[in-house]
Order: structure tokens, then C-alpha cells, then sequence
């Protein structure tokens, strides 16, 4: 029983090595953000010409109305993602160097 307790302790205290863990997702991470950036910007400058054009398109003031909280929505939106994945792109050698810290 002391020996199995002796051996947990040991076990407890060494230190565990997680980098091999958290390399491949870093290195994922840093494969997907820019292509996603690219990603969400097309996708938003498709959406707000779309959107534009409904615009255009519209006869009736009450859908030319709808269309333009639509389109102010969007730009937001989309402005809002890629700042937030610009940001994570950024702030990821920063958290790298926390997380190495903190292992």
C-alpha cells in the first residue's frame, strides 16, 4: 500500500510535458486564420453588395427600410469577426508564451 502510494505521489509530482498536445493544435490554428479571414471577407463583401442591390431593387419604402438595417446589421457583423479574428490572429504569440508559462 505504501509502495502505491509512494509511486501516485511521484507520479503527481513530476512535471507533465504537454507540448507535444498543444504544437499540433497551435500549428492548426495558425494554418486556419488567415484563410478564414479571407473567408469572411469575401463572404461579407458578397452579403453587403447583395444587400446593396436589394437596396437599389426596392420600390416600396418600407423594404428599402428593412434592407438598410439588413445591410447596416451586416456590415457590423462582419466588421465585428474579422476585427475579433485579427485580433486572436495577433494575440495568439501572446498566449502561446502564457501557455508555455503556465505548463
Amino acid at each position: 500500500m505504501n509502495l502505491l502510494l509512494s509511486t501516485v505521489a511521484t507520479l503527481l509530482a513530476a512535471p507533465v510535458n504537454f507540448n507535444p498536445i498543444i504544437q499540433p493544435v497551435l500549428d492548426v490554428l495558425n494554418a486556419i486564420l488567415w484563410p478564414l479571414i479571407a473567408v469572411v471577407g469575401s463572404a461579407g463583401t458578397i452579403y453587403c453588395v447583395f444587400l446593396g442591390i436589394k437596396i437599389a431593387k426596392s420600390d416600396e419604402q418600407n423594404s428599402r427600410e428593412k434592407a438598410k438595417k439588413d445591410l447596416l446589421g451586416a456590415v457590423i457583423g462582419f466588421a465585428l469577426i474579422f476585427v475579433l479574428i485579427v485580433a486572436l490572429k495577433l494575440a495568439m504569440p501572446i498566449l502561446q508564451d502564457w501557455v508555455k508559462t503556465q505548463i
